[in-house]
């Protein structure tokens, strides 16, 4: 094989983008150690792809850190409830807040959701008026069914009676 057809390949790319599969790594480890121009390539294409993704970065809004931050410290849990001292984003103002007992758990090792004791109640509510409804429905299907049966019937009889 040729090794300038190998860096073509598009190889080096899969690799730098972490989506080579272990055969293709290892094959491409291989090349790096024993062709220089396949080294050489490479650090190559990480360097563009460094600038490329240096090139297209966005700064991001000021007070983005605070926000950040401030989202951290309300999900994790505080064991003292004191005031504590928080920065703003540019550093220079500060404020207090209160610790706070709730937190919501982002990941945790249940697969089972957690909810506020009054939600509660009102997924019951509703779980049981879904029941009470189904009943309604499945109810009125058999009245309606039976009724039209009855109908059937009185029309044949009605039939019936002209005929004679």
């Amino acid at each position: 094989m040729n090794i300038q057809e190998y860096i073509d390949s598009g190889i080096l790319e899969t690799f730098v983008l972490g989506v080579a599969s272990e055969e293709e790594v290892k094959q491409l480890l291989y090349m790096k150690i024993k062709y220089p121009e396949v080294s050489e390539a490479l650090q190559q294409l990480e360097q563009d792809m460094e600038k490329l993704a240096a090139d297209m970065a966005i700064t991001p809004p000021p007070g983005t850190w605070y926000k950040i931050e401030r989202d951290i410290e309300a999900i994790i849990p505080h064991q003292e409830n004191a005031p504590r001292l928080l920065k703003n984003g540019s550093g220079n103002k500060s404020r207090t807040r209160k610790g706070n007992d709730e937190y919501i758990e982002v990941e945790g090792e249940s697969s089972h959701m957690r909810l506020h004791k009054a939600w509660r109640w009102v997924f019951a509510a509703v779980f049981i008026l879904g029941k009470i409804f189904l009943g309604f429905a499945i109810y009125f299907y058999l009245e309606n069914k039976h009724t039209q049966e009855q109908i059937r019937e009185l029309k044949t009889e009605i039939r019936q009676l002209k005929s004679k």
